[in-house]
């Protein structure tokens, strides 16, 4: 647990510093868990209550289109935070599944609690925010706008790009998933390169 402690506090200084008294007090709320590869951390439809800290492993967020296929919305690789933060936010069921796509150890809390904590403290409340301006808007934009406007190809290689480290983690299909290609179109283009 110490270790996982210890990834978590320098995961959260990368947003904001926190005092001994915000760092003691969310340090209750924690608990370690372990997941299995496949196993789900939250089904489409569940409401969630719970983010998780993902210290060792990967997940990916995904759903199913009308079609039936699967497709990725998200990985959530080691460092970053797990959840579908709208159904969170909104108290709603998740249109999403998050499933573990490698055996994962994770520091898991409870998001009202949380939301508590950031209305108490400060520090805690701008760590918040600055993981969510990163992640969910600065990130997450120029993704909406390569979706509409950049070919298979060119969103291939900025995910190359941002997830350096990720590709060799992960199944053709799920690659492709996210890239809302066929793994064959992942396959031509991966020729091409």
């Amino acid at each position: 647990m110490e270790e996982l402690l210890e990834k978590f506090w320098k995961g959260i200084n990368n947003y904001a510093k926190l005092s001994d008294e915000s760092r003691a007090a969310w340090e209750k709320g924690l608990k370690r868990k372990v997941y299995n590869k496949n196993d789900l951390f939250l089904t489409e439809g569940q409401i969630p209550r719970t983010v998780a800290f993902v210290g060792e492993g990967l997940f990916a967020q995904s759903y199913t289109s009308e079609n039936g296929d699967t497709i990725i919305k998200r990985f959530f690789p080691e460092g970053y935070f797990v959840a579908s933060t709208s159904a969170l936010l909104l108290k709603g069921p998740s249109m999403f599944t998050i499933k573990a796509l490698e055996p994962s150890v994770v520091l898991e809390y409870n998001f009202n609690d949380f939301k508590q904590l950031t209305e108490k403290y400060s520090d805690i409340a701008a760590m918040y925010i600055r993981y969510m301006e990163l992640h969910w808007i600065i990130e997450k934009e120029p993704l909406e706008i390569a979706f509409r406007s950049d070919t298979a190809k060119t969103r291939y290689i900025q995910f190359l790009k941002n997830y350096p480290t990720l590709e060799p983690r992960l199944k053709q299909h799920e690659v492709a998933a996210f890239l809302g290609i066929t793994p064959t179109q992942l396959s031509r283009i991966r020729a091409e390169l």
